[in-house]
């Protein structure tokens, strides 16, 4: 069974963009410039038919997933599926404070970001825990409605019917860190192969985690053309991330995956980012 996962980083809010943590406690909503980003996320992906929603339930990300939808073709046949799993990490003491805070205690306690857990907050552990368990529900899931029906859900249409949508939805994506890299040609498996694609919009603090399991945990190879040494920094604001999901039945807690491209965010030069 193989399946793609499209992760998406919420768009920009006025604490983003004044370096203060959010974190879960503070529910800022998207900022008019984190709107268009939402926008222009939405429009890159305005052709790819996804078969599953989800987002963190806190605002930001729930708007992001909203603007996306309304920007895709099919978006109005999907419901939003909110899960306090996907949450941005809790910081604690340092929630609606400046980033800078956070650093200074870690600094004083001998430690560094993001390693450093401030009072009453998550551990990077704890995050990526949250993932993981995400992760094997989602997992889960898909596999026992494609047991149900015997083949792909029903809430997917036939297959291909989009194989051409899904390539040429990233026609004119470049990866966020080299020009020379063509997304097509990165696109590891063809649609056919695809039983399921699902929409995942979260957090920068809680995406560091997700792909951090995949690549330390699960083996996943980065794309050659991504700079790799920024596989484990924050995904910029709305930025896109494709990963391809294969596992069987046998060793569903040991799935291979693939990684076709990671933050892209070339969908948002036009805006000035």
């Amino acid at each position: 069974m193989r399946f793609r996962v499209i992760l998406v980083r919420h768009g920009e809010t006025r604490y983003n963009k004044a370096k203060l943590l959010q974190g879960q406690g503070v529910d800022e909503p998207l900022s008019e410039f984190g709107s268009k980003q939402a926008k222009a996320a939405g429009q890159a992906l305005s052709k790819i038919k996804f078969s599953h929603v989800f987002s963190s339930d806190l605002q930001r990300a729930k708007q992001t997933a909203s603007a996306i939808l309304s920007e895709n073709i099919c978006g109005h046949k999907l419901q939003i599926n909110c899960d306090p799993k996907l949450r941005e990490r809790k910081y604690g003491i340092v929630e609606g404070k400046p980033l800078s805070e956070l650093r200074a205690l870690a600094k004083a306690a001998g430690q560094r970001c993001p390693a450093f857990t401030p009072p009453g907050a998550e551990t990077v552990d704890e995050v990526q825990a949250r993932a993981k368990e995400f992760f094997n529900y989602l997992c889960n899931d898909l596999m026992q409605h494609a047991e149900k029906v015997n083949t792909v859900p029903d809430c997917i249409d036939a297959v291909a019917e989009y194989s051409e949508d899904l390539h040429s939805s990233f026609k004119h994506l470049n990866s966020a860190d080299s020009s020379s890299c063509n997304i097509n040609n990165s696109i590891s498996h063809k649609a056919e192969d695809i039983i399921a694609t699902v929409l995942i919009v979260s957090h920068g603090g809680f995406m560091l985690q997700w792909v951090s399991y995949f690549v330390k945990d699960l083996k996943c190879p980065l794309p050659l053309c991504f700079d790799q040494s920024k596989a484990f920094s924050v995904c910029p604001n709305a930025g896109i991330s494709s990963f391809v999901v294969t596992f069987d039945q046998i060793a569903v807690s040991s799935p291979q995956i693939i990684c076709d491209y990671l933050y892209d965010c070339s969908h948002l030069e036009d805006i000035g980012v």
